[in-house]
């Protein structure tokens, strides 16, 4: 018994077992399709393995777009027998009779195959199904605007997708290379067109290219990667007319109804890239087929004063351009010595015009006199290449002279008034004032002698005054910002300061600053923070006094208390900086 036993379990375990290699066939489904459709191959591996195919050969012409994979076991009068099947949905590369090679698996080999791509095949292939096929259902076209760019200027490419049918799980990809940047710019656009008699609905996508080198340069072009409905699979909803319009206009159907993927590819992008010419002139490059450059000033005349700023707004168009690659206008601005410039941020914009690119950069400079006097602002030029004549052209805004005036502030801090270039000379203390002169109702020829006299006993005054006042203590140029006893004008000017820091307003509080120090050193005042910052001569004191600068002239939040206590707090070390500190501080009750 037990012989029969053993003999049993033998059989089962060989009926079980199955080879390890088996015959491999191979089939597709159409054997002549178009340029744009795909075919089936379908491998069947008659025994059992858990290898898979090795699909590259396949890679030369065809590209797999999606496989499946199923298993059928059956057991007939005790035999058992096992098949494995892979579907691969295949797009082929080009057209012409293109030969499915052997392909391995589990050390066997399948057939080789022939298929037939040709612009002359049948919608869908031979079987004839029009609905499935997308030969003249979806085309893609990608036509860029000029053949023979200049090196990194913008070619702009426009790919259109023509479709008669729906689409799911849509995706247009072009991808970038080494040697050309891709950009895509704008929104789709969508339209209908007609072509060969057929009626299409158009999606424009546009993409800017940007060769970054000369020669000959070849792109991929860009890929459709989609779903269409398999005419060949049956329809869940038969032909309910309600049903199958309903889905076949929305993007769930592809969830509902059968559907294959499908790939379409454009023609690959080739470029004749132009060099820089050598002929070209000037640090920057910038190949476009029009630059316009123009400015406005704010204030445009009137009366400008030292410290007051003078913006100068520069708007900078390109065609043919991104609005990143046009060129920092406040770097290449020439400016006089005794002029400052602050400029702002740059507002960049790129937009589509036409079938080309347009790029704006606007930007404002303050422009901030240290000294008064006469200023001449250089001629601005800046280069570009005309991609269209092949010749370079120079824009020039013209070259503009400004007047600037002394601090008009001076006044109202104390200073003298300019009579003609002749300040009056100011009186010692206790001195009486010109009214003392002979009364008003004699001839003029008779008081001007007594009033020269009048003034000249005065200055004579003054004149000893200040020796007297010189030998007591140091110079007033080297007098810190609190050493004369406050008067009316630097307590309020103190005040003002204390609370434009208080609220952070950058200007209120530069500008009661400055009067403050004019009224501390009548003499020699200080024109602007920076000559401030040097006369306190503190460090931390001095970048306090920077960031206020750059609150006032190029924008930005403010805060004012750490200046304020910066005033308040510096330390009481030995040398000119502190000694000034210290007697600063002292100024605050």
């Amino acid at each position: 018994m037990k012989h029969p036993l053993l003999i049993a379990i033998a059989l089962l375990s060989t009926l079980l077992s199955l080879p390890a290699s088996a015959a491999i066939n191979a089939w597709l489904d159409h054997n002549r399709i178009g340029p744009n459709d795909t075919v089936q191959l379908t491998l069947q591996h008659d025994g059992q393995t858990d290898k898979q195919p090795d699909l590259a050969p396949l890679k030369q012409d065809f590209d797999v777009l999606g496989s499946g994979s199923s298993t059928n076991v059956q057991i007939v009068n005790g035999k058992m027998s096992v098949q494995t099947q892979l579907s691969l949905t295949l797009s082929p590369k080009h057209t012409g009779t293109l030969s499915i090679p052997p392909l391995q698996w589990g050390g066997q080999s399948s057939p080789a195959l022939s298929l037939t791509v040709s612009a002359n095949a049948p919608a869908g292939g031979s079987g004839g199904n029009a609905a499935a096929g997308n030969t003249a259902h979806v085309l893609l076209t990608a036509t860029p605007d000029q053949a023979q760019p200049y090196v990194q200027s913008a070619v702009t490419l426009t790919v259109r997708l023509y479709v008669d049918q729906p689409l799911y799980q849509a995706s247009l990809e072009l991808q970038p290379s080494n040697d050309v940047l891709v950009q895509q710019v704008g929104q789709d656009s969508r339209s209908s067109a007609t072509r060969n008699g057929r009626s299409y609905q158009v999606i424009e996508r546009k993409y800017l290219l940007f060769p970054q080198r000369s020669g000959r340069l070849r792109l991929d072009g860009p890929v459709l990667h989609a779903q269409v409905a398999d005419g060949n699979s049956n329809n869940p909803f038969g032909s309910d007319p309600f049903f199958s319009n309903f889905f076949g206009q929305n993007p769930l159907a592809g969830m509902v109804n059968a559907t294959r993927p499908i790939l379409v590819r454009s023609d690959p992008i080739v470029l004749n890239v132009r060099p820089r010419p050598t002929s070209g002139t000037g640090h920057g490059w910038l190949p476009a087929q029009k630059v316009t450059l123009q400015e406005t000033w704010q204030p445009d005349g009137g009366t400008i004063h030292v410290g007051d700023p003078i913006t100068r707004h520069l708007h900078l168009s390109a065609l043919g351009l991104t609005a990143s690659q046009l060129p920092d206008l406040s770097q290449i601005m020439p400016l006089p010595a005794g002029m400052r410039a602050y400029p702002d941020q740059a507002k960049l914009n790129t937009g589509v015009q036409g079938d080309g690119v347009i790029g704006t950069r606007d930007q404002d400079i303050a422009l901030i006199a240290t000294r008064s006097g006469r200023y001449r602002i250089p001629a601005m030029r800046l280069y570009w290449w005309d991609t269209i004549r092949n010749v370079q052209r120079e824009i020039d805004l013209p070259e503009r002279t400004i007047d600037v005036l002394p601090d008009s502030t001076g006044i109202a801090a104390g200073t003298a008034p300019d009579n003609g270039g002749t300040a009056a000379p100011p009186t010692a203390a206790g001195e009486p004032a010109v009214a003392a002169a002979p009364a008003a109702n004699k001839p003029a020829s008779d008081r001007w002698p007594w009033i020269s006299l009048a003034l000249a006993l005065l200055w004579l005054t003054t004149l000893l005054a200040w020796w007297h006042d010189a030998r007591q203590r140091p110079a007033a140029s080297s007098r810190p910002l609190a050493e004369p006893a406050p008067g009316p004008a630097a307590g309020a000017a103190r005040k003002a300061f204390r609370t434009a820091c208080r609220e952070n307003s950058p200007q209120a509080a530069r500008k009661h600053l400055l009067a403050w120090a004019r009224a501390a050193w009548p003499q020699d005042p200080p024109h602007g923070l920076r000559a401030l910052a040097a006369r306190l001569d503190d460090a931390d004191l001095g970048a306090l006094l920077d960031q206020l600068d750059r609150a006032c002239y190029a924008g930005g939040a403010w805060q004012g208390e750490a200046l304020l206590q910066g005033l308040e707090s510096l330390p009481g070390k030995p040398g000119p900086a502190a000694r000034q500190a210290a007697q600063l501080a002292g100024l605050y009750p």
